[in-house]
């Protein structure tokens, strides 16, 4: 496969990754501006069920692609700097996306479903979602950046 074929291929799931993450926090904070249960635990179902059908299968694009690509122009890894610090920034962002976000999704979904609209369970929701958006844009930011190097190739040390 040319690397152009390639490099399209991986600025697509780039596209599909970044574009799902954005319009997640988008609707989660939609619903929670609602203030309704019913509608939050709505929105994080299809926020969970658009992870599992965009955001993995973005994160498979943008590895499988960008690791074959980088063989094909004979780019190293882990010594050229524009390829190194974003592989460095998407595994940060896997990372808290993993041990924070879909946890804190689910935990979200499940007290949403589960409770009435008192004082006490939106206090308690409210801090899981403050959580949530902290998390969230922690693995928003980190692949935003990744992106910025990987467009403008700023001469940075690899290892």
């Amino acid at each position: 496969m040319s690397y152009l074929i390639l490099k399209m291929l991986h600025v697509a799931s780039v596209v599909i990754f970044l574009g799902n993450i954005t319009t997640g926090l988008f609707w989660a904070n939609h619903a929670h501006k609602s203030r309704e249960f019913k509608l939050i635990a709505s929105t994080f179902d299809g926020i969970i069920r658009s992870d599992r059908r965009f955001t993995t299968p973005g994160v498979l694009g943008i590895l499988i692609t960008g690791l074959v690509a980088a063989a094909v122009a004979g780019l190293p890894l882990l010594s050229t700097g524009w390829i190194f610090w974003p592989i460095v920034l998407f595994s940060i962002s896997g990372l808290v996306f993993a041990v924070w976000v879909a946890p804190l999704q689910r935990k979200i979904l499940q007290l949403a479903r589960s409770t009435d609209s008192t004082e006490a369970a939106w206090q308690r929701y409210m801090e899981l979602y403050k959580r949530w958006e902290l998390w969230g844009l922690v693995a928003l930011i980190t692949p935003v950046a990744a992106m910025v190097i990987m467009v403008l190739k700023p001469a940075l040390p690899g290892l």
